[in-house]
């Protein structure tokens, strides 16, 4: 696709999340271009919001799915509270897809660990629906899942689905716990205890803040799983999506362009990434 101007795309559907979260469907309108649209796990997109602008999200739905695109989007600037005025049917723009992506490919005949803290299951959801469609390829896959309250837990509705067709090891966490929770409660990497991790064949993905990637990633290092087979996603420092602006620098990096995906590795030696 061409990435320097938007292709027309119709909301065909917003489901509420939590409080402060909304995934929302498009539908891109031209019928070939629709065909054409294809992105990889851990890319983003621009969304355009007629006469309020543009902001880069994280592809959430399965590669796989041709027919729509499914955004993760919390309302926390202009565009995405122009966004959330919205109904379905209204006309919202997209351009894309950015940056890198996680290496798929590379892990399949391997344990793969997913571990997500918050709004960080937006973006692992791709790698998510990949396994499910490659479900043969990959050996062993457990998914930790965190956050600061139970009604801030995303996507609770697939967590069976997950359990059951997938075959992916789920388990939740909370660090501030109501009178309706009866799971763990702590810190997301309390869940090391409860899995068996391979450190030889284990690859791990890791989404969320970027004061997790230093506690969790550190952790798995110190379990003896290499960085070069860590992966974080950078997408908040995420702006113009094609090296423009200069928003996105780390050092002499650009991070939409050389990322939003890096080895944990190549995030240790970005003074500052997070």
């Amino acid at each position: 696709m061409v990435t320097d101007r938007g292709y027309k795309c119709r909301i065909t559907n917003i489901v509420p999340l939590s409080e402060h979260e909304r995934l929302f469907q498009l539908r891109i309108v031209d019928p070939r271009e629709r065909e054409l649209f294809a992105f990889r796990p851990g890319q983003f997109l621009m969304l355009e919001v007629p006469g309020y602008g543009e902001a880069p999200i994280s592809i959430s739905s399965a590669t796989s799915h041709r027919e729509f695109i499914e955004l993760c989007i919390r309302k926390a600037g202009h565009v995405t509270s122009a966004l959330y005025e919205a109904r379905p049917g209204a006309f919202v723009a997209v351009r894309g897809p950015f940056g890198t992506s996680f290496p798929m490919e590379a892990m399949q005949e391997h344990d793969v660990l997913l571990i997500a803290g918050g709004l960080g299951i937006a973006p692992l959801r791709a790698p998510l629906f990949w396994i499910n469609d490659h479900r043969d390829h990959y050996r062993n896959v457990s998914f930790l899942y965190g956050a600061k309250e139970a009604s801030q837990m995303l996507f609770a509705y697939q967590f069976e689905e997950w359990k059951t067709v997938s075959h992916i090891d789920l388990r939740t966490i909370v660090e501030k716990p109501d009178e309706k929770w009866t799971g763990r409660t702590g810190m997301i990497t309390s869940l090391f205890e409860e899995i068996t991790i391979d450190t030889k064949n284990t690859w791990a993905i890791v989404c969320g803040p970027p004061v997790m990637f230093k506690s969790v990633c550190t952790h798995l290092d110190k379990l003896g799983i290499p960085m070069n087979r860590m992966f974080v996603s950078l997408e908040r420092r995420m702006h113009c999506g094609m090296g423009k602006c200069c928003r996105c620098m780390v050092g002499s990096t650009f991070t939409c362009l050389d990322g939003p995906v890096f080895d944990y590795w190549s995030v240790m030696n970005l003074k500052e990434a997070i």
